[in-house]
């Protein structure tokens, strides 16, 4: 069995691959920030001083980061209705737990603002 060498450069293999959408990154963005503020959601519900335990903060703590998985994983076809499902869904619980961790998802939503915007421009 013999091993051959590829005589081809680097700038061969990069221009052979696919590039990445321009949503990509606003998506990916979204996943990352709604991930780290349900993070922080769930330690506070779970530490030694935590806010009410109603629905917002079960929804914050549970929802967000697969529902931008989401939007961040599928298909553009499906990334937009995927990403404004789920800023309605920040946006209610936002507005729902204002006052204890719902600010921390205001970046998240943002992103997902992003997003969608240039997925429209995608079309």
């Amino acid at each position: 069995m013999a091993i051959t060498a590829h005589s081809g450069n680097s700038a061969d293999l990069t221009a052979s691959a696919v590039a990445a959408a321009p949503s990509w990154r606003w998506r990916r963005s979204a996943l990352l920030l709604a991930l780290f503020a349900q993070l922080v959601t769930v330690s506070a519900l779970v530490g030694s001083s935590p806010p009410p335990r109603a629905w917002p903060s079960l929804l914050l703590a549970i929802a967000p980061a697969p529902a931008a998985g989401l939007a961040a994983l599928t298909p553009r076809r499906y990334a937009l209705p995927a990403a404004a499902a789920t800023a309605a869904l920040l946006v209610v619980g936002i507005a729902a737990a204002w006052s204890h961790t719902g600010l921390f998802f205001l970046p998240a939503l943002a992103a997902l603002a992003g997003a969608a915007v240039t997925l429209w421009r995608e079309r």
